[in-house]
């Protein structure tokens, strides 16, 4: 796989960081989750391929094993707020004076300097700062989250993934590491970036939720069939649009120009009109094999069965049946090859990891007597 024989110490943490280490693990690179001591369980739902060490960092030998590992690996995924690793003796600085080429991650919500860079938030403030929520929203309405997905994980776990792939191919050349400050604010911002350039062209002029692609285009937008479910539209250029008035069975002539604003509210009508006549499957019936860009709005328990989904292999299924996405994007000769066992219990392979980094059995011993660190044992499957 393309990141085979890469070490990564990813740090604990919540959604952005997890997603990071996942994608980097998919790919093949050699993904430890540091987790602390005594924790009841692990909130890490994205642990696939990942293996998982307990350490107590409030004592120095739970923080020098950590130093340990970290000096001896390619990267350092880290999520906490600006300074905690500092307190450790932790900090990049150090880290990297003891390996040059050692990348470090840091992956925040405002970055490591600013008024914010202490502060806490969650992805819809990050999202708000980065002046992309105030775009997101019906008319009339105001302005909403799409779930956790713009700033979190596009935003934030994407982008500092592609920000460490970026850092290992330039190691490279140089032979040196370096600081990774990635901000999910301007993680966000960057992904939106064709929000801001598409302003000169005139895209964005009217209000929240009154232009093209922001829900106020009758064709860019989602229809209630008869049986509840619901179909997205997406016929913007004309010959597109065309087909979709012949698989609704309407005629050009006797509806507002497409793209008038102000016919728009009774074109919507039309189309609510039309949609909710048949059901979700005739529409795909009609609408498959055109370029109406009509298609289903499949539930998480449709898509892996829908054909298209399913020649593909989009999805995947563990041992204890529970789907999932394959990793994209799909590489030709080098491609990720998903863990598909049970995510790690935590501490679960602390022994194995040590001693894999240089510490001998009777090491592991005295430190787990001296609860510096933890192992636990997954229960046998019967």
């Amino acid at each position: 796989m393309a990141l085979a024989g890469i070490r990564v110490i990813e740090l604990a943490g919540l959604a952005p960081a997890p997603f990071c280490g996942m994608i980097l693990a998919d790919f093949g690179a050699s993904v430890i989750r540091v987790d602390r001591t005594k924790a009841a369980m692990a909130l890490d739902t994205q642990a696939r391929g990942k293996r998982s060490v307990a350490l107590n960092l409030k004592t120095p030998e739970g923080v020098g094993i950590l130093k340990k590992l970290c000096v001896q690996s390619d990267v350092v995924l880290e999520p906490y707020r600006k300074g905690v690793m500092e307190k450790l003796g932790l900090g990049p600085e150090k880290l990297l004076k003891e390996n040059p080429g050692l990348i470090y991650a840091r992956l925040t919500g405002y970055g490591q300097s600013g008024p914010y860079a202490t502060a806490a938030g969650h992805d819809i403030n990050y999202l708000a700062m980065s002046g992309l929520l105030s775009r997101l929203g019906r008319h009339g309405d105001k302005p909403y989250s799409p779930l956790n997905l713009v700033a979190d994980f596009a935003g934030g776990g994407l982008t500092c993934a592609f920000g460490i792939v970026l850092a290992l191919l330039e190691r490279t050349r140089s032979g040196q590491g370096q600081v990774i400050d990635a901000s999910m604010v301007e993680g966000a911002a960057y992904v939106g970036s064709f929000i801001w350039k598409s302003r000169a062209i005139g895209m964005w002029e009217r209000g929240r939720g009154q232009n093209m692609l922001d829900s106020g285009a009758p064709f860019y937008d989602t229809y209630r069939t008869a049986d509840g479910k619901h179909v997205a539209v997406g016929a913007i250029e004309p010959q597109f649009y065309l087909q979709l008035l012949r698989g609704l069975g309407l005629d050009a002539t006797d509806l507002p120009p497409q793209m008038s604003p102000d016919g728009w509210p009774e074109l919507r009508r039309v189309f609510e009109g039309c949609f909710a006549t048949k059901t979700q499957a005739e529409w795909s019936q009609i609408f498959d094999g055109t370029d109406a860009c009509v298609t289903p709005v499949l539930s998480f328990d449709q898509v892996s069965s829908h054909p298209h989904n399913k020649e593909r292999g989009s999805f995947v299924r563990d041992p204890g049946e529970e789907e999932s996405p394959r990793p994209a994007p799909v590489l030709s000769r080098t491609p990720a090859d998903p863990c598909l066992d049970r995510d790690p219990r935590i501490g679960q392979h602390t022994r194995e990891v040590l001693e894999e980094y240089g510490f001998k059995s009777h090491d592991v011993e005295r430190l787990l007597a001296a609860g510096a660190i933890e192992h636990n044992v997954p229960e046998a499957k019967l």
